[in-house]
């Protein structure tokens, strides 16, 4: 089975193709970020209209560079949330309507199931039953994982996901769009100065909460002197912060279920200090430790070729509707 796998949630197109047997033969990704840098984030407007003039020829280019014509493809899998509802209903609309014309099956991808699958797309993928921690721009979870489709929330984030205060606290500092990166990178120069507090983690329960520490930031930066050294300083403390909250809630999730398999996934999952704070707790829990190449931390078609590869394979699929939904639980979510 050839499975095309479409992604337009928020500011990236991204195309992949999967076979079933040979695994993620194509995998083309288009990124918006200079577009919304002159904003300062995201324009969904602007996003849209971007999907409408990259996600036609990018299909085309993947059939072309893997030697394959549309009458070889089996089935189209697309994102349908959660994320921007134009640019869901662009990769909605155009998946579905090639399903019809090509006379294939088409199936909805949860956009988060996609990035706690992406991992099994490396050459030794985890076994079921597992952990995920998602952090990613608009999404901070921890989900137990029984099997695909079988998921149990054990904890989310209550106001700010993880990618959200990396970005509006790197707008603090003056550091444009994308935030998260610039931040990570100016934390390397800093200074262990100050001591930023560890959100929640002093109260039971697995839920997360990041303003708080972004008016933290905040306020020490409006204390410093705003040197270029302060900042290196507070962004460093910012990433710690961060990264201790999340192993901290990671540990509590391993005990709580009696599991010994963590994956990181997200576009966060791909922050290098964060890898290894995980990393030294699954070590010193005993516990294996799986993420995603950088490229598939981010969003791509190539994650939900995959998990649409597996949905199809077990025989589910849509109707002719285009489904899209902005707001979507992963609890919600059927097994296979």
């Amino acid at each position: 089975m050839y499975v095309l796998g479409i992604e337009t949630s928020c500011d990236e197109t991204g195309v992949a193709i999967y076979h079933a047997e040979y695994g993620l033969l194509k995998h083309l990704l288009y990124s918006q970020i200079e577009m919304h840098s002159e904003y300062g984030g995201v324009v969904p407007e602007l996003a849209s209209r971007d999907h409408i003039r990259k996600l036609v020829p990018l299909i085309k280019q993947s059939l072309q560079e893997s030697k394959l014509t549309s009458a070889e493809i089996n089935g189209i899998a697309y994102t349908a949330g959660p994320g921007l509802m134009g640019a869901l209903l662009v990769g909605a609309a155009t998946a579905r309507s090639l399903a019809w014309s090509w006379q294939i099956p088409a199936i909805a991808v949860h956009h988060m199931e996609g990035h706690l699958l992406a991992p099994m797309l490396e050459e030794k993928p985890p076994t079921f039953p597992f952990v995920a921690l998602l952090i990613s721009g608009g999404h901070t979870l921890l989900v137990q994982v029984d099997g695909i489709g079988h998921y149990h929330l054990l904890g989310e984030s209550l106001d700010d996901a993880a990618g959200e205060a990396f970005d509006k606290t790197a707008k603090m500092l003056g550091l444009g769009y994308p935030g998260g990166p610039k931040l990570s990178k100016l934390a390397e120069r800093g200074q262990p100065v100050f001591q930023f507090p560890r959100p929640m983690t002093d109260r039971p329960g697995l839920d997360f909460s990041f303003s708080g520490l972004k008016t933290y930031t905040m306020n020490t930066l409006n204390t410093s002197q705003k040197t270029e050294q302060d900042k290196a300083d507070i962004a460093m403390a910012f990433q710690n912060a961060v990264a201790d909250t999340l192993s901290i809630k990671c540990r509590r999730a391993l005990k709580q279920t009696g599991l010994k398999k963590l994956v990181v996934a997200g576009g966060v999952s791909a922050n290098k200090h964060i890898r290894i704070s995980l990393t030294e707790m699954a070590n010193h829990e005993n516990t294996e430790i799986y993420f995603p190449r950088p490229e598939f931390c981010t969003d791509n078609g190539a994650m939900i070729a995959y998990a649409g590869c597996q949905r199809l394979l077990a025989g589910q699929q849509q109707g002719l509707e285009i489904f899209a939904r902005p707001r979507w639980s992963i609890n919600e979510l059927s097994g296979l």
